[in-house]
Parts: C-alpha cells; sequence; structure tokens
C-alpha cells in the first residue's frame, strides 16, 4: 500500500504492478519483470505519456521539440511501437513518427523514430498477433541507443501509462527502462481531472515510482459547451503535486517555449 502525498493524495491504495510482470520470462527482463536498462542512451531526455488516448501527445511532444531545436540542441526523437499505421510507396508509416522527425529536424531516418509499426488501430501487441507476429519487448529500448550521441531526446508512449505494449509489458515499463522524468499531456475537456490523478497515482505506485516533471493541460478543441474547460486548470493546480506546467490553447503551442526543458529533465529520480 502507498501513501499518494506526491500527488497530493491522502488516501490508500494498492500498487498498480500487474502480478504478470513479477514473473516475466521474456528474454531481456529481470527477475522482477523490468526491462534490462540499454547499453547507450542519452544523458537528458523527457517522457511524455498521456492520460488518454487522442489528448495531443504527438502535437506537444513535436511543439518541445521545435523548441529545443531553437535552442540549439541535437534533439532525437522515439517513438517505441506504433499502431493504425498505414502503408505508402511500400514502406509503413507511422504519422505520430513522422511528426515527431520532422518536428526535430529530420535526424537520422523516420524508421529510427520509430523502429515498430504495425497496421491495425489496436494496443500495438495485439495488432501485431493480427499479422502473425510479436512486439520485440528487447527493440523496445535497444531502439533508443540510435539516439545516444544526442544532447536530448523525447519519447513518446503509446496511449496511456498502463497501455499494454506486450502480454507482460506496459508502457511504464518502458518509462522505468529509460528513466526519464514523465510529462503527462492531459486533454482540457470534462473527466480530465479524474483522468490525470489515476495517471499520477499510477506513476507514483509503479514499481519505485515514476518522477513526474509536470502535467500539460492540452486544449484538443475550440472553446465549446463543455463548461469544464474554464474550471479544470485551476483545479489541476489545486489538487496535483507534479507542477502544471502549461495550458495549451487549441492550435497554439507558445505556451511551451517559456519552459525550460532542460531543466525539467535533470529532475531528481526516485
Amino acid at each position: 500500500m502507498a501513501t499518494l502525498t506526491d500527488v497530493g493524495l491522502s488516501f490508500m491504495v494498492p500498487s498498480l504492478v500487474a502480478n504478470s510482470l513479477a514473473t516475466s520470462s521474456i528474454s531481456g527482463a529481470r527477475r522482477d519483470g523490468t526491462l534490462t536498462d540499454m547499453n547507450r542512451k542519452p544523458e537528458h531526455g523527457l517522457f511524455i505519456t498521456g492520460t488518454d488516448t487522442d489528448v495531443g501527445k504527438t502535437y506537444i511532444a513535436a511543439a518541445i521539440a521545435r523548441c529545443l531545436v531553437q535552442q540549439g540542441c541535437r534533439v532525437g526523437v522515439y517513438k517505441p511501437a506504433a499502431s493504425g499505421c498505414y502503408e505508402r510507396d511500400g514502406r509503413r508509416v507511422a504519422t505520430d513518427a513522422e511528426q515527431l522527425w520532422q518536428a526535430a529536424g529530420s535526424p537520422l531516418t523516420v524508421d529510427d523514430v520509430c523502429p515498430q509499426k504495425f497496421l491495425a488501430p489496436l494496443a500495438p501487441h495485439v495488432a501485431a498477433r493480427e499479422e502473425g507476429c510479436e512486439v520485440d519487448p528487447e527493440r523496445l529500448i535497444e531502439g533508443i541507443e540510435a539516439w545516444a550521441d544526442y544532447d536530448f531526446v523525447l519519447v513518446e508512449g503509446a496511449g496511456g501509462l498502463m497501455s499494454p505494449l506486450h502480454d507482460e509489458l506496459y508502457v511504464a515499463d518502458v518509462a522505468e527502462a529509460m528513466g526519464y522524468p514523465l510529462v503527462v499531456v492531459a486533454a482540457n475537456r470534462i473527466g480530465v481531472i479524474n483522468q490525470t490523478l489515476q495517471t499520477l497515482i499510477a506513476a507514483a505506485t509503479f514499481r519505485d515510482g515514476l518522477s513526474v516533471a509536470g502535467v500539460i493541460l492540452n486544449d484538443v478543441t475550440e472553446q465549446d459547451g463543455d463548461k469544464s474547460q474554464h474550471t479544470n486548470e485551476d483545479e489541476l493546480v489545486a489538487r496535483s503535486v507534479p507542477p502544471l506546467l502549461a495550458r495549451v490553447a487549441h492550435g497554439d503551442p507558445s505556451a511551451l517555449t517559456a519552459i525550460d526543458w532542460q531543466r525539467l529533465a535533470q529532475l531528481e529520480l526516485p
């Protein structure tokens, strides 16, 4: 049981680590189920996760990449696995990966950004099975080594923190193995308070805890009849210990330019 003071909550919850993670037998996993550390990776980076799918993770990650490039950083971008891809000119395309790659100035190749791509719009391991193959769990981690000589890397997870990538692995496992602080992207709409706090609870209670640099509230739509769009920001500031880094207006990521992303990446890890 863990007291969730790290996310500004005082009640008790059980650990969210699934039993299967403690008995993983896949190659490249430790006896406790966690993935082995990669040999080489960039020293500094951030792991971009979300409270759900379609919250604007790629949009925010790409905007952060552009900020860092403008500061003179050599930025690597990495998405360990993607589903919902399509075929173009004989090659498989992950739209998210292409957006990240272009935002970072097209470093290396787009296949280095996302080495595992699947067609069906399903969880990656389920999409892989539809094609008669499997997600390679070691490659999820080892793929970041392509960016080892870069100043900074942005890693974007698939879906939310507890989205599965393999029968025995979650996005949180990859985040834990990478060792970078989390940036949680939350869509500014009804339900975001619950979804954000649940994500922070998952981060605080997963294994030894995952460090959270902060939350970004993203206006994924124009202002509409959802009155919560006007109150969610204040509610999250009041209820979350990890800071609300910014509220990003629809179609205008300029609020992100005021954030010192390099300092955030040096956040002390648990």
